[in-house]
């Protein structure tokens, strides 16, 4: 495709004289018989303006077939909002950037290879079996993977800084003075697709990264560390039994805002007082989070730039990029009132 410079060249101007002339520059001071030969060597190369080439570019980007796959159900999406947050960001995204989701694909269903057969990429939204997912698209390099423990070095990938986000945490906590640091989170599997049953287990990173923090600084206590299926019962449920050990924590980590809104309500059915006798962080800043009593302190997780990532790495290999890119989006800790301490926050 022929560019300003080939026409600069070979009309023997500058390029910011092709550039004035083809765009009709009418402060511009050349002869007609300058401006008539950039005209025609324009004509000659097959030359197209970029609005032009944007809006063909456009037009092909919205006859592309893009599918969502979801492990979760809709009632599921409704229980934890965090995932639901992640798909809103890439509809609302791809929308902006000219790349519509045609389809929504539930990982949990019966698996009907049809819809994949039919994309032409695909924004997978959490941990489910790559080779179940490149058996059915067909090909790895229009895959894009998010919030996936696991990197597949040919599909691309954006996932959350969870170590720097955990340490942001424990060196709060530990700056107000707590040794004794409970944890509340979740158990994390592979899904394989149609398959019900849970998938293949695998460690949480939220929990790996908290254990190899407070090892380091000599304050892992295996028993305050407690996993359960990351819904608010279960966040309810795994505090009264931290509250039934003889020696409380002192401070906990909750690996989800729902599981600590569950949490908080075990905490005041047990009368404990937060934060002065047990201080409160949860993760992903929910709406709901600044409202609940206290209001929670939380790890803010930015799920429209996640989306914006997912999307913009999707139309780039559409466009032809070849090799793999794994993106890392940041986090920052919101203090509230349920940790204690100053309200401020920090980048993490």
């Amino acid at each position: 495709m022929a560019t300003i410079k080939d026409i600069a060249i070979k009309a023997g101007v500058s390029t910011a004289t092709v550039s004035r002339v083809l765009n009709n520059d009418p402060a511009l001071s050349v002869s007609e018989e300058t401006r008539g030969r950039i005209f025609s060597i324009a004509e000659e190369m097959g030359y197209k303006p970029s609005r032009l080439r944007r809006q063909k570019r456009v037009k092909e980007l919205a006859r592309q077939e893009i599918g969502l796959l979801m492990w979760s159900s809709p009632e599921q999406e409704r229980e934890d909002p965090y995932f639901s947050a992640i798909r809103r960001g890439i509809e609302f995204n791809g929308e902006e950037l000219g790349i519509a989701v045609s389809k929504i694909i539930r990982g949990s269903a019966p698996l009907d290879p049809l819809p994949f057969q039919q994309l032409d990429g695909l924004i997978v939204i959490g941990s489910i079996d790559h080779d179940d997912v490149i058996r059915q698209l067909g090909r790895e390099d229009r895959v894009v993977f998010v919030n996936h423990s696991i990197q597949r070095p040919g599909c691309d990938s954006v996932n959350l800084h969870f170590g720097e986000a955990v340490e942001s945490v424990i060196r709060h906590l530990i700056s107000l003075g707590h040794r004794r640091i409970g944890y509340i989170g979740g158990h994390d599997w592979i899904h394989k697709l149609g398959d019900e049953a849970g998938g293949r287990p695998i460690a949480e990173a939220r929990r790996l990264y908290l254990e190899r923090m407070l090892s380091e600084q000599g304050l892992l206590q295996p028993e305050l560390v407690l996993e359960g299926d990351w819904t608010t019962t279960s966040g309810y449920r795994l505090m009264k039994q931290l509250l039934a050990l003889d020696e409380r924590p002192t401070a906990c980590f909750i690996a989800s805002d729902p599981m600590a809104i569950g949490a908080l309500k075990a905490l005041h059915e047990e009368g404990v007082q937060v934060p002065s006798e047990m201080a409160i962080v949860g993760f992903d800043d929910i709406e709901v989070s600044a409202f609940v009593n206290p209001p929670l302190t939380t790890v803010k997780v930015y799920t429209d730039q996640m989306g914006r990532t997912a999307v913009q790495l999707l139309l780039e290999r559409l466009e032809g990029r070849e090799a793999a890119v794994h993106a890392t989006v940041g986090t920052r800790l919101i203090i509230r009132e349920s940790c204690g301490g100053d309200r401020r926050s920090g980048e993490a």
